[in-house]
């Protein structure tokens, strides 16, 4: 095992593939340094890395090696220095820390794009005032940032991702997804797995392709709407909470569920028929859809309920 503390090394490094549109701390300060290392990494091996104001992309490909290129930037040349990158590099793990100088004064970061086995578990992937970019990998991935994005694409395995003040996209996806975010919206696409998607202020739509059987969907947010749709349904409960916005649901025509819908100062519209239970007024709905099934759990307040059928 090698452990290295990289303080300057100069290298022609391109920080953004084409179309990423990472957000980033601030701008970029005058002072520069661009680095660039490589070590042997098996497929299967695990990847962490802590860092600070900056954005971080991991790609896969099709190598038994982790290639690690950035910058470090800063306000003063003494505070670049003093930015201290370390690695820890063996063939089955490699863990990267980003120090920053007890000085903090200034704008100073780290931005890092990893090239890495399409087959790798990225154990830990933190930042900060930075978005993180995570592409073409099969493994469990977790990850943390702030005040940034994250979008992940071609991704099969566990997901747990955390930002605030960001948006989280996911497209093309296989797993467990746990997706946190906070005054930013949560999109998703084409995923086959769980899903659960919290945040606030803002926004969630997703098309959810397959459904882990028997797994409940859950989606809670504030001050945002919900929009869920769902090509198929496994015996899946789908719980949706809001404020002061819509939820609306797309299932299959052929869908069975035990629907629990309610609203103050809003309606409730659905395609479906509905074996009412109870009493069924504009904005509270309680019955069976089809020949009943798992439950369809909406609340929200100041907004419409909508379930259609595709």
């Amino acid at each position: 095992m090698s452990r290295l503390a990289v303080y300057a090394l100069a290298a022609g490094v391109s920080l953004a593939l084409a179309g990423c549109d990472i957000e980033d701390w601030g701008d970029m300060s005058r002072f520069k340094e661009d680095f660039s290392y490589s070590y042997p990494l098996k497929s299967g091996g695990k990847v962490s890395l802590e860092s600070f104001n900056g954005s971080v992309e991991v790609i896969g490909w099709e190598k038994d090696s982790i290639q690690i290129t950035g910058t470090k930037y800063a306000a003063s040349e003494e505070l670049l220095q003093a930015i201290k990158i370390d690695i820890s590099a063996a063939p089955d793990a490699v863990r990267i820390r980003t120090f920053r100088p007890m000085e903090r004064r200034g704008n100073l970061g780290a931005k890092y794009v990893l090239r890495v086995p399409a087959r790798v578990e990225l154990e830990r992937i933190e930042s900060s005032n930075g978005g993180v970019r995570i592409e073409g990998l099969t493994g469990p991935v977790r990850l943390k940032t702030s005040n940034g994005g994250v979008k992940i694409w071609k991704l099969k395995g566990p997901l747990e991702a955390a930002t605030s003040n960001g948006g989280i996209e996911v497209t093309e996806f296989e797993g467990s997804a746990v997706l946190r975010s906070s005054n930013g919206g949560i999109r998703a696409e084409g995923v086959r797995g769980h899903f659960e998607a919290t945040t606030s202020n803002a926004s969630i739509d997703a098309r959810l392709s397959s459904i882990e059987s028997g797994r409940p969907v859950k989606l809670d947010t504030s001050n945002g709407p919900i929009t869920v749709t769902l090509e198929e349904v496994k015996g899946n409960d789908i719980i949706a909470d809001t404020s002061n916005s819509s939820i609306t649901v797309k299932l299959p025509s052929a869908a069975g569920a035990q629907a629990r819908a309610s609203t103050s100062n809003g309606n409730i519209q659905t395609d479906f028929d509905v074996s009412v239970r109870g009493t069924q007024s504009k904005n509270r709905l309680e019955g069976a859809i089809g020949g009943g099934g798992p439950l369809l759990d909406l609340t929200t307040s100041n907004g419409n309920i909508r379930i259609h059928r595709l």
